[in-house]
C-alpha cells in the first residue's frame, strides 16, 4: 500500500513531531515537551513518517491489572487523510494493546474531530461517554470496541 514507516520516538526531535502532530489535531489541549517525555515514559507513542515527510502519530496506552482496557489512538495530519495511513497505524496500535493483554479496546476522540470519529464508529467502536475537561469547551468522546 505506502512505505508508510512507523517507529518509537527515540530523542526529542521524534518526541517534538509527535508533539506537532498531537497539538495540530487536538489543538484546545497542547501538550509541552515535557508533557510528551512523561507520555513516552508511560505509554507507547510512534510517529509514522512517509518518505521524509511526518504523516502522524499514534498512541497505546497499556492495559491496567483491574479492567484489562487499554486505548489506541491514531492521529493522521489532514493532509494525508483518506489513504489508508490511519488504518495502518491503528491496525498497529490495536495488535501492539493485544500483546500487552488488553482484553477491552477504547478511543478517545475530540469531538471536533469529524474525520477521527467517522474512523472510529466505521472500525466497530461505539460512544460510551461525552465529557469536558476543566476549561474546556469542546467535549471528548470516549469509545469502545464493540
Amino acid at each position: 500500500m505506502s512505505d508508510l514507516r512507523m517507529q518509537q520516538p527515540d530523542g526529542d526531535t521524534a518526541l517534538a513531531e509527535w508533539q506537532y502532530v498531537h497539538n495540530t489535531i487536538i489543538p484546545t489541549h497542547p501538550l509541552s515537551l515535557d508533557e510528551v517525555r512523561e507520555r513516552a515514559g508511560r505509554n507507547h507513542l510512534e510517529v509514522a513518517r512517509l518518505g521524509d515527510r511526518l504523516v502522524g502519530c499514534s498512541t497505546v496506552r497499556p492495559p491496567t491489572d483491574e479492567s484489562r482496557t487499554a486505548t489506541v489512538i491514531a492521529r493522521i495530519l489532514d493532509t494525508h487523510r483518506g489513504r489508508g495511513f490511519g488504518e495502518q497505524l491503528y491496525t498497529r496500535g490495536l495488535h501492539h494493546a493485544r500483546e500487552l493483554g488488553a482484553e477491552v479496546i477504547e478511543t478517545v476522540v475530540l469531538s471536533s474531530n469529524e474525520d477521527g470519529l467517522r474512523f472510529a464508529l466505521k472500525h466497530g467502536f461505539e460512544e460510551i461517554e461525552r465529557y469536558l475537561l476543566p476549561g474546556d469547551t469542546i467535549p471528548w468522546i470516549d469509545l469502545r470496541l464493540s
